[in-house]
């Protein structure tokens, strides 16, 4: 039993392409796979780029706020970097 191959294949121009196509695929720097990744790591830096600004926009405004009031000033250095006047006691209280 003989196979048939199709005269097509045995085109000098199919089996240059074929054969382009195969080192575009699988084996150039390139390949569908790197594309793959790239376009992963493409999409992963958008979303952290989206949260940060989120979160740069959110930080400015709390920095407004502290900077028009003193009161909201003192409570955010007592709380946060535990200042305190020079005649206080300091106690911490930790929950667990």
């Amino acid at each position: 039993m003989k196979i048939k191959i199709p005269k097509v294949t045995s085109n000098f121009y199919f089996i240059s392409a074929a054969l382009l196509l195969v080192w575009m695929v699988f084996f150039d720097s390139n390949d569908l796979l790197t594309q793959y990744q790239r376009t992963k790591k493409i999409n992963d830096l958008e979303d952290k780029k989206e949260f940060y600004q989120a979160k740069i926009t959110e930080v400015q405004k709390d920095r407004e706020e502290l900077l028009s009031d003193d009161e909201l000033l003192e409570k955010y250095a007592r709380e946060k970097y535990l200042m305190r006047k020079k005649n206080e006691d300091l106690y911490i209280v930790v929950e667990d």
